[in-house]
């Protein structure tokens, strides 16, 4: 049996409110072998865990077939969500153990999108000086002002 070998693509995202809960903006750098791809959403009134989710959300929609994917995001809401908290979650019909559970379409919609590829998450800090954090959360910010 021959082991399928996937494209990769590292992915850095961001999320933004200004104020929180406020106008919002979301963007992510898809960066594939030769090519790098920007992508950035606003929304009228949102929060910055919400804008957070929908980076992640909508680089993963961008791979049209799966992928090998290092996602690097400065949400601990993000990281810890997907990675630690939401086997629980599932395993409790989508509720947090004391009640309910906040972005919940969100979640459910990140999970079923990481079912299609194989992803490997990871933390930053944040404006700690990485060029594409640093590019993200300019973006988010960004479109926030100019909606």
């Amino acid at each position: 049996m021959q082991k399928e070998i996937l494209p990769e693509v590292t992915i850095y995202t961001d999320g933004a409110c200004d104020p929180n809960p406020g106008a919002g903006g979301w963007a992510a750098i898809l960066l594939f072998h030769k090519t790098k791809k920007e992508i950035k959403g606003f929304e009228r009134q949102t929060t910055n865990n919400r804008m957070e989710l929908m980076a992640a959300i909508q680089a993963l929609k961008i791979l049209e077939v799966a992928h090998k994917v290092k996602l690097y995001t400065d949400s601990k809401y993000l990281q810890m969500g997907i990675e630690e908290w939401m086997p629980n979650w599932v395993k409790r019909g989508w509720k947090r153990k004391g009640g309910k559970l906040a972005n919940i379409e969100l979640w459910q919609s990140l999970q079923q999108l990481s079912k299609k590829h194989v992803i490997e998450w990871y933390w930053l800090k944040g404006h700690a000086g990485n060029e594409f954090n640093e590019r993200v959360n300019w973006l988010a910010q960004h479109v926030i002002k100019n909606n």
